[in-house]
């Protein structure tokens, strides 16, 4: 909507001159005071999608690089006068420099990074025999013990008991979708459950409301003391009409 808006206001300006020049006609104090509150917007929201998550290792490169690359080129701190024209004025710009180093950085991270597996079902307790066989399928696939594979199997079925009883209690008739995204991470598996309505792609919908989560204190909702004492951390997102729960096993022994 945001993209069509501004579309919509470049061919108003383009038919309209006056309009043009009206723009033109503000004072360039005002012009700098205006992009200063706007920059000082856009970091602040910028962090606020970097910490609403987590930090990890991952994530702390991908931002300081992609920061300090941008801060460099804007500075003509490497070597821009080398760089051909059209290169140039291409980096010139911190954000353009710093925002094709993040592009980039994420496609390498995510290649060179363990891959994901996931599945979608019905958010109901009659699939949890598919997301054992998920699980089973994860576990043996990095060769771990059988004892963790039960403790992934009880923390995806506590998990989900959790995720019912909300949709139980929001006195809806209507079963969500359930989508499971497992990865390894470090000796670990971090487990993903997204639970949302079943109208359109899940993580479609995650994207657009991304900015409307609201991350709740782990011990007030989602930490009932089986499933913290088989995973090492819980994490529980809800969102206008979805719940998100990251749940993190160990290899090892029980967290």
């Amino acid at each position: 909507r945001a993209g069509a808006c501004v579309g919509v206001l470049f061919l108003i300006m383009a038919f309209l001159p006056k309009l043009i020049s009206l723009f033109l006609a503000i004072p360039d104090p005002v012009i700098g005071a205006y992009i200063l509150v706007i920059m000082g917007v856009l970091f602040v929201l910028g962090m606020q999608v970097v910490i609403q998550d987590g930090i990890d290792y991952r994530k702390a490169v991908l931002v300081g690089v992609s920061f300090w690359v941008g801060a460099g080129f804007q500075n003509d701190l490497f070597f821009n006068e080398y760089l051909n024209d059209w290169l140039r004025d291409l980096l010139g710009n911190g954000m353009t420099a710093g925002g094709l180093t993040a592009i980039l950085l994420t496609v390498f991270i995510n290649m060179t990074g363990p891959r994901r597996r996931r599945m979608e079902t019905e958010l109901d307790m009659s699939a949890l025999d598919k997301v054992k066989e998920f699980l089973n399928g994860f576990a043996t696939a990095r060769e771990w013990s059988t004892e963790a594979f039960d403790r992934l199997c009880l923390v995806a079925e506590e998990t989900m008991l959790i995720l019912s009883q909300l949709d139980d209690d929001g006195g809806t008739d209507k079963k969500r979708r359930l989508l499971l995204v497992a990865r390894e991470d470090g000796g670990a598996a971090e487990l993903e459950f997204i639970a949302a309505a079943d109208t359109g792609n899940i993580e479609d919908r995650i994207a657009l409301l991304g900015r409307q989560a609201s991350e709740d204190a782990v011990e007030h909702e989602i930490s009932l003391r089986l499933l913290r004492h088989f995973a090492s951390s819980v994490r529980h997102q809800q969102y206008s009409d979805a719940d998100i729960v990251t749940v993190r096993v160990k290899a090892g022994a029980a967290g």
